[in-house]
């Protein structure tokens, strides 16, 4: 038995299966784009209808981030995550074989549901499991997966499109599935991992800090002992008793306590803040920027492949990142670069350039810098940064604010691309990161190699 070191092989095995939640959160948001057309076409939808097809989905998130948080402090971080694997499993089952419109809304608002409840405890899980001193690297896994999950539903698409034209199916419902109406099986393919992330779930043990909150300190040592050594195992579970008892009994108001809101303000306004910062208008609507531009259809999804391919890369240099230099000093860094790559990608459009390989360069920087900071950091912070006793409705919370944020923007930026112009558009989410910038400088504390015990003496201090 290990009795000095943590073990990190089996520390990054769990982190990796808690991230599985985010490949399945960015394959689902990024596969509807290679739907759309397909969509609208066989149930002849207007543009109202369009849009309610592809918004459907972020009203889930938002259902499942208000009720992930609760349903984790009550039944544990394992048994979320297997809800979440459940119900991405179910909605993309049911893709695959809906008879109508109606249904496959529904389907996709399952998804979404998943969505959010994986966004609140798969990052959760991982904080809980990571040693102090590698915790921001490993619960960056799930933003990484995310992105990892973007890249995947962008080729998976492409690999059912091939199907369709070139395959030979003798089953008339897998021709119905990958061909005749091959938009069942670009959402049904998530069900794969969807299902291997079920079954991998009964396989990992409960977080240990959740264990110890709910008084069951001898499962907790058993898997802090697997994690950490037995010494440090020891003074883990003394140290988490302890942080315990100093609190009120649990419950929300423990939330809106000196310092406690002062935490739940910050994870909420970073949450929001950083969706008008622009990046999900990137991944969303980026063949409609780059059509602006004056690209032609095909090239503007190469375009959107190569953004996706950064994003995974510059996510895993954010991963190293976040643990060397700190969370603060990555966001000073990244919002600064996004700040001015905003800005002129607002001049390229008030200046009418009319070159689309400059815009990519401008976005590809713009990319860069957001994957190292904000889109690694914020989901470290809100998993980091709330007392155990609450920590799930806390992360909720939060979500919930990126959610609301995430839907805002998705519903706006066709209105403020249209009706502001491009130029003016880019120019405002320049402006929103002024805020996230100086609410970082005056009132985040710096967290790395903390562990969650010596944070939340933070804000009590507060």
């Amino acid at each position: 038995m290990n009795t000095k070191k943590e073990n990190i092989g089996y520390v990054i095995f769990l982190s990796i299966i808690g991230a599985i939640g985010g490949f399945l959160f960015g394959y689902d948001v990024a596969v509807i784009s290679g739907t759309i057309e397909l969509v609208t076409q066989q149930f002849q939808l207007d543009t109202v209808s369009v849009g309610w097809y592809v918004g459907c989905a972020l009203i889930g998130s938002i259902i499942g981030v208000a009720f992930a948080g609760k349903i984790a402090d009550v039944l544990g971080r394992k048994w979320t995550m297997l809800l979440a694997a459940t119900l991405f499993t179910f909605s993309a089952a049911g893709c695959m074989f809906v008879t109508s419109f109606e249904p496959l809304i529904w389907c996709r608002i399952l998804g979404g549901m998943g969505i959010g409840v994986a966004s609140i405890v798969s990052p959760l899980y991982i904080s809980e499991v990571a040693p102090a001193r590698f915790r921001g690297t490993l619960v960056t896994l799930y933003q990484l997966a995310i992105t990892v999950g973007i890249v995947a539903s962008y080729f998976a698409n492409a690999e059912v499109l091939q199907w369709a034209t070139t395959g030979q199916f003798e089953s008339e419902a897998m021709k119905t599935i990958f061909q005749t109406e091959y938009w069942r099986g670009m959402l049904g393919l998530c069900a794969v991992p969807s299902l291997l992330f079920f079954l991998i779930i009964f396989f990992i043990p409960e977080s240990p800090r959740w264990q110890i909150a709910k008084n069951n300190s001898v499962a907790a040592l058993k898997t802090l002992t697997q994690l950490l050594g037995t010494e440090e195992a020891l003074a883990q579970v003394e140290i988490t008793k302890k942080s315990l008892l100093k609190k009120e009994k649990s419950n929300w108001r423990i939330l809106f306590q000196p310092g406690y809101r002062t935490a739940l303000f910050i994870g909420m306004s970073l949450a929001i803040l950083g969706q008008f910062m622009g990046v999900n208008v990137i991944f969303y609507y980026g063949p409609i920027i780059f059509k602006e531009a004056g690209m032609a259809a095909q090239g503007s999804l190469d375009f959107q492949i190569v953004i996706g391919v950064v994003n995974v890369l510059s996510t895993i240099l954010g991963m190293y990142l976040i643990d060397k230099i700190g969370r603060k000093k990555l966001v000073y860094i990244g919002v600064s670069g996004m700040f001015l790559m905003l800005v002129a990608i607002g001049f390229y459009f008030n200046m009418n350039i009319g070159n689309p390989t400059i815009l990519l360069y401008l976005i590809i920087a713009y990319v860069f810098f957001c994957a190292i900071s904000i889109c690694v950091v914020i989901w470290v912070l809100i998993s980091e940064m709330y007392p155990v006793k609450v920590r799930g409705l806390a992360m909720s919370m939060a979500g919930f604010s990126l959610w609301i944020g995430t839907y805002l923007i998705g519903q706006l930026t066709p209105v403020l691309l249209e009706s502001l112009s491009p130029a003016i558009s880019f120019w405002l989410f320049a402006v929103m990161c002024i805020p996230y910038f100086l609410i970082t400088y005056f009132f985040v504390p710096e967290t790395t190699g903390k562990s969650l015990e010596e944070i939340e003496d933070i804000w009590i201090a507060h």
